[in-house]
Order: C-alpha cells, then structure tokens, then sequence
C-alpha cells in the first residue's frame, strides 16, 4: 500500500451531496495514512471533510471506507510533512520546501489488517 505513488480520494460534496474524487500523493506511518492540501482549508475536499468526514480510499486495488481528519496537533503535522515530503522530493524534479511547509495535513486512520499467521 505504501510504495503506490498516488491514492484516490472520493468525499461527499458539502452541497451537492455528490462523490467527489481526487488523485493525491500519500504517505503511511503505522496506521495512518497523510495527504497535504496544497490550497490548505480552501481546498474543496477539505472542505468535504470538515462536513463530512466520512470518504472512501482506494490505493491499487484496495479499496475502504474511513474517516479524514485535519491534523491540528504541531508533532503530527511535522511528521505528515516529512513522510511525504521524504516520499516524493526525490522523485518530483522540482523543490517541494514551500508545499511541505504551507499546506495542510489531513490524516486517515487505517483500520487494522488482519494477521496472516496463525
């Protein structure tokens, strides 16, 4: 799940109540998975997950229902910066400094998967 380069959000449109989906950049530590909003609270899926946090992700071939938050606490801020910024700087031929300090970070807690050991 962690090596996809990107993930599909869908959220539930704030007015008209219709699935919107994006295509985002994504990192996961333990079991939670962080997306930056480049357009920071004024971003529409933002906007979708302040009114309803309920979204659906898919990455390859998994697909799940879970809930977004906007990530308020300054330690896990920092870390959802890094992890993507980490992830993606070396890969995206362009400087990510200015994106990884002003946009903001939304997390997705993951559900636990089940053991494959008996």
């Amino acid at each position: 799940m962690a090596a996809d380069d990107y993930c599909y959000l869908t959220t539930t449109g704030r007015r008209s109540g219709q699935p919107h989906r994006i295509e985002i950049w994504y990192a996961v530590e333990d079991q939670t998975l962080y997306l930056l909003a480049g357009g920071g609270r004024s971003s529409d899926w933002v906007r979708n997950l302040e009114v309803d946090p309920a979204v659906t992700l898919e990455i390859g071939a998994d697909e799940l229902a879970t809930r977004a938050r906007v990530v308020d606490d300054g330690d896990e801020a920092e870390l959802a910066r890094t992890l993507l910024f980490e992830k993606y700087q070396p890969r995206s031929g362009s400087d990510l400094s200015d994106w990884r300090q002003r946009a903001l970070p939304v997390a997705l807690d993951l559900p636990d998967r089940p053991s494959t050991t008996p």
